[in-house]
């Protein structure tokens, strides 16, 4: 059976969707990989699109990003219309949700809440979220995330209440600090065995107060870290064309001749 193509084009945003929909229902009707989805198949490819779509933000190819966007789109309504399928909820409900949490969680602009800045945003945010029921300010980061971007959401969260440094210098001091505790467990006399436990726990703290560090002056980590893997791939293999093009392996040549190649690379960017 050949279903009816829907219209090429749509003009307005609520077409558009509304085309999406349509062409979503037709595949859950009638493709047999479609039929065969459950929330749970399409969460872990739900990840695999969103961390496509964090690439191409990093790479700042908007051609890309908004190929990314339609894919994850997809998924969130594809996960509406399974759910519906048991009648626990549709887009609508989804949709009027994600509405109402917006206007309940900005007073300042739907009611008569005063905040003129982003710091007083937050901190009515995370008030609110714990008069709707969370225990914690914390409960909100999700346990599954990346231990990077987990520090960074904790930190931000207790920011939100209050809970910070004053000033970037104080910051750096705890980074300084932090190194120091860390250096201090390789610092071992008399041949003493080093505590991998404790020194994982110090670099741990080491790297949670730079994570701090990083927000205090504006910058990602998680952005920072991604940009210097990209940067060492691409300075890596470079260095693997190089030597290729030379005849060497490079488990047989020195780190000497390899620092020529990485400095050749360093060089081209």
């Amino acid at each position: 059976m050949t279903a009816n193509i829907p219209p090429i084009t749509a003009s307005k945003p609520d077409t558009a969707f509304l085309r999406l929909l349509d062409v979503l229902e037709t595949l859950r009707a009638q493709c047999p990989w479609d039929k065969k989805q459950t929330l749970e198949s399409l969460r872990h490819l739900t990840i695999e699109e969103t961390y496509e779509l964090s690439d191409a933000i990093l790479n700042q190819d908007l051609n890309e990003v908004k190929k990314e966007l339609g894919d994850v789109m997809l998924h969130l309504v594809f996960y509406a219309k399974i759910a519906s399928e048991t009648k626990q909820f549709d887009i609508t409900d989804v949709l009027n949700g994600i509405c109402d949490k917006l206007i309940h969680r900005h007073p300042h602009i739907y009611g008569d809440v005063e905040a003129t800045t982003e710091e007083e945003v937050k901190r009515n945010w995370e008030k609110l979220k714990l008069k709707e029921g969370n225990t914690s300010v914390l409960s909100g980061v999700p346990t599954s995330l990346p231990s990077l971007v987990k520090a960074s959401r904790i930190q931000e969260k207790a920011r939100g209440v209050g809970f910070d440094w004053e000033n970037k210098n104080q910051v750096w001091e705890k980074v300084e600090e932090e190194l120091q505790e860390f250096k201090d467990e390789f610092n071992v006399l008399d041949n003493k065995e080093i505590d991998i436990e404790k020194a994982e726990a110090e670099f741990g703290d080491l790297l949670f107060s730079l994570i701090n560090y990083a927000r205090f002056i504006n910058i990602n980590p998680e952005n920072a870290l991604e940009k210097t893997n990209k940067k060492f791939i691409r300075r890596f293999q470079f260095l693997e064309k190089k030597a290729k093009q030379n005849g060497k392996e490079l488990q047989d040549m020195t780190l000497a001749e390899m620092d020529l190649y990485w400095n050749e690379a360093k060089k081209t960017e």
